[in-house]
């Protein structure tokens, strides 16, 4: 199955979208990139760098004669966009997305497709902190996971296609059903990004720590938090609206461990903490085991994408 499209429109042109123009453009993978952007500085700035070959005012002009489109916008603006976009595909085409819940984006999207059309939801776990048209880098995707949750009856053909892109472009790829990856994604990503977002904002509340020493004696656990809290505000608030179910239920398990490791140290319970800090660790050992990061000191610090 060939991985190469002879037309792609990227809807959206920041990290995600951008790092596929790249990687695609290494490999041979598009004969035209086309794109675009609800804002007109993204556009100007896409153009500017040469990111696609062509930058589109509007998304239903992008993605006219496309063969692959990819949905690289916030999971609350899919329904409108993809209503957009919809008189204007080609026949044959395939739709996918981006977006970190699934669920939500099928029932968003999904509706408004017309026959003829292969809509394969996606979601690639790669990303960094940073955001917007220059982000993007060729090898974001290398060794990293591409979750597909195709709907019944999707075209064999269509989702073959789809994998061999995805694999070409460096990363693994998994299929699974939609609720199953908004359950999993709630653990490994949503829920820990609102634990994040939290102690940066108890910090930020702190009065007693003025700012100064917050930045100057941010130690490697504050400084990762810090991190993760950079990413896009727009993309999370609609990850949390969008999965609030999965999450909600993550959520309170993790105040009910919470709770249990408090309990612990206010009894002075030392051995149920060593214990249980020795299970957690192990989960790190099987992250850095499966390939999905590294053991080597202040992995990404310091180093720009690309």
């Amino acid at each position: 199955m060939s991985a190469r499209f002879e037309r792609v429109a990227l809807i959206g042109l920041g990290l995600i979208a951008g790092s596929m123009a790249h990687a695609m453009r290494a490999g041979g993978l598009a004969g035209r990139i086309t794109g675009h952007a609800r804002s007109a500085e993204t556009r100007a700035t896409a153009a500017e760098i040469g990111l696609v070959d062509e930058v589109f005012e509007t998304a239903a002009e992008a993605v006219a004669g496309a063969d692959l489109v990819v949905l690289a916008v916030p999971v609350g603006a899919m329904a409108d966009v993809a209503a957009e976009i919809a008189p204007h595909l080609a026949p044959g085409a395939i739709v996918t997305d981006v977006g970190s819940v699934k669920q939500a984006v099928i029932d968003a999207v999904g509706p408004h497709l017309p026959e003829g059309v292969h809509f394969i939801p996606g979601h690639p776990l790669a990303g960094t902190e940073h955001s917007g048209p220059r982000a993007g880098f060729a090898s974001l995707f290398r060794n990293r996971w591409w979750l597909l949750t195709p709907l019944e009856g999707t075209d064999a053909d269509a989702l073959s296609r789809l994998e061999a892109l995805i694999r070409a472009m460096g990363a693994n790829v998994e299929v699974m059903e939609a609720p199953h990856h908004d359950l999993v994604l709630a653990v490994t990503s949503h829920a820990p990004h609102l634990i994040a977002y939290t102690m940066v904002g108890v910090a930020d509340h702190l009065r007693r720590v003025t700012e100064s020493e917050v930045i100057r004696y941010s130690a490697a656990g504050f400084r990762d938090f810090t991190r993760i809290a950079a990413s896009d505000p727009t993309m999370w608030r609609d990850v949390f609206l969008h999965n609030r179910e999965a999450t909600l239920d993550i959520l309170g398990r993790f105040a009910e461990e919470l709770f249990v490791l408090q309990r612990a140290i206010r009894m002075g319970d030392g051995q149920h903490l060593h214990d249980y800090f020795t299970r957690t660790r192990n989960i790190r050992r099987g992250i850095i085991e499966a390939g999905q990061d590294t053991a080597a000191p202040d992995f990404g610090r310091g180093a720009g994408p690309g």
